[in-house]
Protein backbone atom coordinates (compact mmCIF):
# COMPACT_ATOMS: atom_id res chain seq x y z
CA UNK A 1 0.00 0.00 0.00
CA UNK A 2 1.05 3.58 -0.63
CA UNK A 3 0.28 6.62 0.77
CA UNK A 4 -1.23 9.40 -1.99
CA UNK A 5 0.40 12.57 0.21
CA UNK A 6 -1.84 15.33 -0.37
CA UNK A 7 0.05 18.12 1.65
CA UNK A 8 3.40 17.07 -0.05
CA UNK A 9 2.07 17.13 -3.80
CA UNK A 10 -0.16 20.46 -2.93
CA UNK A 11 3.15 22.57 -1.32
CA UNK A 12 4.74 21.35 -4.99
CA UNK A 13 2.34 22.97 -6.90
CA UNK A 14 2.17 26.11 -4.66
CA UNK A 15 5.84 26.12 -4.93
CA UNK A 16 5.39 25.78 -8.62
CA UNK A 17 2.68 28.68 -8.98
CA UNK A 18 4.84 31.00 -6.64
CA UNK A 19 7.55 30.92 -9.29
CA UNK A 20 4.55 31.91 -11.94
CA UNK A 21 3.19 34.83 -10.39
CA UNK A 22 6.48 36.02 -9.65
CA UNK A 23 6.79 36.16 -13.18
CA UNK A 24 3.66 37.46 -14.02
CA UNK A 25 4.00 40.06 -11.19
CA UNK A 26 7.67 40.94 -13.14
CA UNK A 27 5.34 42.14 -16.01
CA UNK A 28 2.65 44.48 -13.88
CA UNK A 29 0.34 41.74 -13.43
CA UNK A 30 -1.44 41.04 -9.51
CA UNK A 31 -3.12 37.94 -9.56
CA UNK A 32 -6.09 38.75 -6.83
CA UNK A 33 -9.13 36.19 -5.32
CA UNK A 34 -11.93 38.00 -4.01
CA UNK A 35 -13.74 36.24 -1.55
CA UNK A 36 -17.26 36.92 -0.48
CA UNK A 37 -18.20 35.29 3.33
CA UNK A 38 -22.03 35.60 4.14
CA UNK A 39 -22.65 34.98 7.92
CA UNK A 40 -20.26 33.77 10.45
CA UNK A 41 -20.34 29.65 9.87
CA UNK A 42 -16.71 28.72 11.64
CA UNK A 43 -16.19 25.87 9.38
CA UNK A 44 -15.78 28.70 7.00
CA UNK A 45 -14.08 31.10 8.54
CA UNK A 46 -11.80 28.36 8.90
CA UNK A 47 -11.23 27.51 5.21
CA UNK A 48 -11.04 31.20 4.84
CA UNK A 49 -8.32 31.62 6.47
CA UNK A 50 -6.43 28.66 5.10
CA UNK A 51 -7.48 30.40 1.43
CA UNK A 52 -6.22 33.56 2.30
CA UNK A 53 -2.71 31.99 3.81
CA UNK A 54 -2.17 30.55 0.62
CA UNK A 55 -2.60 33.58 -1.90
CA UNK A 56 -0.07 35.27 0.71
CA UNK A 57 2.34 32.44 0.25
CA UNK A 58 2.09 32.28 -3.09
CA UNK A 59 1.66 36.08 -4.12
CA UNK A 60 -1.84 36.62 -4.82
CA UNK A 61 -4.11 39.23 -3.56
CA UNK A 62 -6.81 38.59 -1.54
CA UNK A 63 -9.67 40.87 -0.50
CA UNK A 64 -12.45 39.58 1.73
CA UNK A 65 -15.85 40.79 1.17
CA UNK A 66 -17.80 39.75 5.24
CA UNK A 67 -21.36 40.01 4.50
CA UNK A 68 -24.07 40.43 7.57
CA UNK A 69 -26.02 37.04 7.64
CA UNK A 70 -29.35 38.91 6.96
CA UNK A 71 -28.16 40.53 3.38
CA UNK A 72 -30.75 40.43 0.58
CA UNK A 73 -30.25 38.35 -2.65
CA UNK A 74 -29.88 41.77 -4.35
CA UNK A 75 -27.56 42.50 -2.38
CA UNK A 76 -25.25 39.82 -2.63
CA UNK A 77 -25.82 39.61 -7.06
CA UNK A 78 -24.75 43.73 -7.01
CA UNK A 79 -21.80 43.04 -4.80
CA UNK A 80 -20.96 40.08 -7.17
CA UNK A 81 -21.70 42.16 -10.21
CA UNK A 82 -19.21 45.22 -9.16
CA UNK A 83 -16.90 42.18 -8.63
CA UNK A 84 -17.39 40.97 -12.13
CA UNK A 85 -16.47 44.79 -13.25
CA UNK A 86 -13.48 45.36 -11.24
CA UNK A 87 -10.65 45.14 -13.85
CA UNK A 88 -8.16 44.06 -10.58
CA UNK A 89 -10.25 40.88 -9.36
CA UNK A 90 -9.47 37.82 -11.48
CA UNK A 91 -11.03 35.58 -9.39
CA UNK A 92 -14.45 35.67 -7.38
CA UNK A 93 -15.42 32.72 -4.80
CA UNK A 94 -18.62 32.57 -2.85
CA UNK A 95 -18.04 30.36 0.07
CA UNK A 96 -20.78 27.77 1.15
CA UNK A 97 -23.07 27.46 2.91
CA UNK A 98 -25.03 31.09 2.92
CA UNK A 99 -28.18 31.69 4.61
CA UNK A 100 -31.12 29.61 3.93
CA UNK A 101 -33.35 32.96 2.44
CA UNK A 102 -30.70 33.06 0.07
CA UNK A 103 -30.37 31.17 -3.33
CA UNK A 104 -26.92 30.12 -3.81
CA UNK A 105 -27.30 28.69 -7.60
CA UNK A 106 -28.79 32.19 -8.59
CA UNK A 107 -25.28 33.80 -7.01
CA UNK A 108 -23.34 31.31 -8.59
CA UNK A 109 -25.03 31.63 -12.07
CA UNK A 110 -24.40 35.90 -11.52
CA UNK A 111 -20.39 35.12 -11.07
CA UNK A 112 -18.38 35.85 -14.58
CA UNK A 113 -17.62 32.31 -15.70
CA UNK A 114 -14.18 33.53 -16.52
CA UNK A 115 -13.76 34.75 -13.20
CA UNK A 116 -15.40 31.68 -11.65
CA UNK A 117 -12.44 30.09 -9.40
CA UNK A 118 -14.72 27.56 -8.03
CA UNK A 119 -16.11 26.16 -10.89
CA UNK A 120 -19.88 26.29 -10.29
CA UNK A 121 -20.99 28.25 -12.89
CA UNK A 122 -23.43 26.41 -15.25
CA UNK A 123 -21.40 27.80 -18.21
CA UNK A 124 -17.92 25.97 -16.44
CA UNK A 125 -20.26 23.07 -15.48
CA UNK A 126 -21.34 23.03 -19.14
CA UNK A 127 -17.78 23.08 -20.64
CA UNK A 128 -16.25 20.64 -18.41
CA UNK A 129 -19.27 18.23 -19.70
CA UNK A 130 -18.56 18.24 -23.60
CA UNK A 131 -14.89 18.04 -22.58
CA UNK A 132 -13.64 22.11 -23.44
CA UNK A 133 -11.40 24.03 -21.37
CA UNK A 134 -12.77 25.09 -18.30
CA UNK A 135 -12.94 25.98 -14.72
CA UNK A 136 -12.96 23.08 -12.64
CA UNK A 137 -14.23 22.29 -9.15
CA UNK A 138 -11.38 22.61 -6.93
CA UNK A 139 -11.83 18.78 -5.13
CA UNK A 140 -12.16 16.88 -8.14
CA UNK A 141 -9.90 18.64 -10.13
CA UNK A 142 -7.24 17.99 -6.72
CA UNK A 143 -8.72 14.32 -7.04
CA UNK A 144 -8.13 13.93 -10.82
CA UNK A 145 -4.09 15.51 -9.90
CA UNK A 146 -3.36 13.07 -7.72
CA UNK A 147 -4.14 10.05 -9.49
CA UNK A 148 -2.30 11.52 -12.54
CA UNK A 149 0.53 12.95 -10.23
CA UNK A 150 1.35 9.02 -8.87
CA UNK A 151 0.97 8.02 -12.48
CA UNK A 152 -2.55 6.02 -11.43
CA UNK A 153 -3.55 4.75 -14.81
CA UNK A 154 -7.40 6.39 -15.55
CA UNK A 155 -8.42 5.33 -18.64
CA UNK A 156 -9.91 2.06 -19.23
CA UNK A 157 -10.59 1.57 -15.51
CA UNK A 158 -13.22 1.13 -13.32
CA UNK A 159 -14.31 4.25 -11.39
CA UNK A 160 -16.61 4.09 -8.56
CA UNK A 161 -18.21 7.60 -7.29
CA UNK A 162 -19.85 7.66 -3.38
CA UNK A 163 -21.73 10.81 -3.44
CA UNK A 164 -23.46 12.76 -5.89
CA UNK A 165 -22.91 16.33 -4.62
CA UNK A 166 -22.94 19.06 -7.21
CA UNK A 167 -19.40 20.32 -5.68
CA UNK A 168 -17.58 16.88 -5.84
CA UNK A 169 -19.79 13.79 -7.44
CA UNK A 170 -20.94 15.07 -10.12
CA UNK A 171 -17.87 17.03 -11.85
CA UNK A 172 -15.84 13.98 -10.68
CA UNK A 173 -18.09 12.21 -13.17
CA UNK A 174 -17.42 14.79 -16.17
CA UNK A 175 -13.27 14.30 -15.28
CA UNK A 176 -13.06 10.58 -14.99
CA UNK A 177 -15.22 10.18 -17.95
CA UNK A 178 -12.63 13.10 -19.98
CA UNK A 179 -9.77 10.72 -19.08
CA UNK A 180 -11.46 7.69 -20.72
CA UNK A 181 -12.61 5.86 -17.37
CA UNK A 182 -16.10 3.97 -17.05
CA UNK A 183 -17.90 5.21 -14.65
CA UNK A 184 -20.58 4.63 -12.16
CA UNK A 185 -21.75 6.92 -9.23
CA UNK A 186 -24.07 4.92 -6.29
CA UNK A 187 -25.85 7.50 -3.91
CA UNK A 188 -27.83 6.80 -1.28
CA UNK A 189 -31.30 4.95 -3.67
CA UNK A 190 -27.81 3.12 -4.43
CA UNK A 191 -28.84 -0.76 -4.20
CA UNK A 192 -26.34 -3.44 -3.47
CA UNK A 193 -23.54 -0.81 -3.15
CA UNK A 194 -21.20 -3.72 -1.93
CA UNK A 195 -21.35 -5.27 -5.41
CA UNK A 196 -20.72 -2.24 -7.06
CA UNK A 197 -17.83 -0.74 -4.92
CA UNK A 198 -16.09 -4.17 -5.13
CA UNK A 199 -15.62 -3.81 -8.95
CA UNK A 200 -14.12 -0.28 -8.63
CA UNK A 201 -10.46 0.15 -9.79
CA UNK A 202 -10.46 3.34 -7.89
CA UNK A 203 -13.27 4.10 -5.40
CA UNK A 204 -13.74 7.61 -4.89
CA UNK A 205 -15.88 7.74 -1.55
CA UNK A 206 -17.29 11.93 -1.22
CA UNK A 207 -20.58 10.79 0.86
CA UNK A 208 -19.77 12.52 4.30
CA UNK A 209 -20.75 9.53 6.51
CA UNK A 210 -17.51 8.84 8.92
CA UNK A 211 -15.95 5.11 7.69
CA UNK A 212 -18.39 3.92 5.52
CA UNK A 213 -16.36 2.43 3.38
CA UNK A 214 -15.24 -1.31 4.78
CA UNK A 215 -12.98 -3.31 3.80
CA UNK A 216 -15.22 -5.77 2.61
CA UNK A 217 -16.51 -2.92 -0.17
CA UNK A 218 -12.98 -2.73 -1.41
CA UNK A 219 -11.33 -5.04 -4.01
CA UNK A 220 -8.04 -6.51 -3.81
CA UNK A 221 -5.26 -3.50 -4.71
CA UNK A 222 -8.07 -0.69 -5.41
CA UNK A 223 -7.05 3.06 -5.11
CA UNK A 224 -9.23 4.13 -3.06
CA UNK A 225 -9.40 8.29 -2.80
CA UNK A 226 -10.81 9.49 0.41
CA UNK A 227 -13.08 12.91 -0.06
CA UNK A 228 -14.89 13.03 3.16
CA UNK A 229 -14.30 15.01 6.05
CA UNK A 230 -16.05 14.17 9.55
CA UNK A 231 -15.58 14.78 12.90
CA UNK A 232 -16.31 11.70 15.37
CA UNK A 233 -17.42 11.59 19.00
CA UNK A 234 -13.78 12.11 20.20
CA UNK A 235 -13.49 15.30 17.96
CA UNK A 236 -11.05 13.90 15.54
CA UNK A 237 -10.84 14.00 11.97
CA UNK A 238 -11.78 10.97 9.81
CA UNK A 239 -12.36 10.59 6.31
CA UNK A 240 -15.61 8.86 4.94
CA UNK A 241 -13.57 5.51 4.62
CA UNK A 242 -12.46 3.36 7.50
CA UNK A 243 -8.48 3.80 6.98
CA UNK A 244 -7.08 1.46 9.18
CA UNK A 245 -8.58 -1.76 7.75
CA UNK A 246 -9.31 -0.61 3.97
CA UNK A 247 -5.78 0.40 4.13
CA UNK A 248 -4.84 -3.16 4.21
CA UNK A 249 -6.15 -3.88 1.10
CA UNK A 250 -5.74 -1.06 -1.24
CA UNK A 251 -2.83 -0.36 -3.81
CA UNK A 252 -2.87 3.52 -3.20
CA UNK A 253 -5.04 5.14 -0.42
CA UNK A 254 -5.70 8.96 0.94
CA UNK A 255 -5.32 9.68 4.38
CA UNK A 256 -7.80 12.11 6.19
CA UNK A 257 -6.41 14.48 6.95
CA UNK A 258 -3.26 15.19 4.37
CA UNK A 259 -4.93 14.12 1.28
CA UNK A 260 -7.92 15.66 -0.87
CA UNK A 261 -7.91 18.43 1.44
CA UNK A 262 -4.75 20.45 1.08
CA UNK A 263 -5.18 19.88 -2.87
CA UNK A 264 -8.49 21.56 -2.96
CA UNK A 265 -6.76 24.87 -2.29
CA UNK A 266 -3.85 24.19 -4.22
CA UNK A 267 -6.19 23.41 -7.56
CA UNK A 268 -8.06 26.68 -6.38
CA UNK A 269 -4.72 28.66 -6.42
CA UNK A 270 -4.41 27.09 -9.62
CA UNK A 271 -7.36 28.31 -11.00
CA UNK A 272 -6.92 32.21 -9.80
CA UNK A 273 -3.35 32.13 -11.63
CA UNK A 274 -4.96 30.33 -14.78
CA UNK A 275 -7.79 33.16 -15.11
CA UNK A 276 -4.90 36.02 -14.49
CA UNK A 277 -3.07 34.80 -17.72
CA UNK A 278 -6.49 34.43 -19.64
CA UNK A 279 -7.81 37.84 -19.02
CA UNK A 280 -4.41 39.36 -18.95
CA UNK A 281 -2.54 37.61 -21.75
CA UNK A 282 -4.98 36.27 -24.09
Amino acid sequence: MELINGKELAKKIRGELKLEVKNLRKNGIIPKLAVIMVGNDKASEVYVRNKSKACNEIGIEFEEFLMDSNIKQEELINLIKTLNNRKDVNGILLQSPIPEHLNIREAFDAIDYKKDVDGFNPINIGKLAIGEDAFISCTPFGVIKMLEEYNIPIEGKRAVIIGRSNIVGKPLIQCLLNKNATVTICHSKTKNIEKITKEADILIAALGKPKFVKKNMVKENAVVIDVGINRNEAGKLVGDVDFDNVSKKASYITPVPGGVGPMTIAMLMNNVVKATKQSNLG
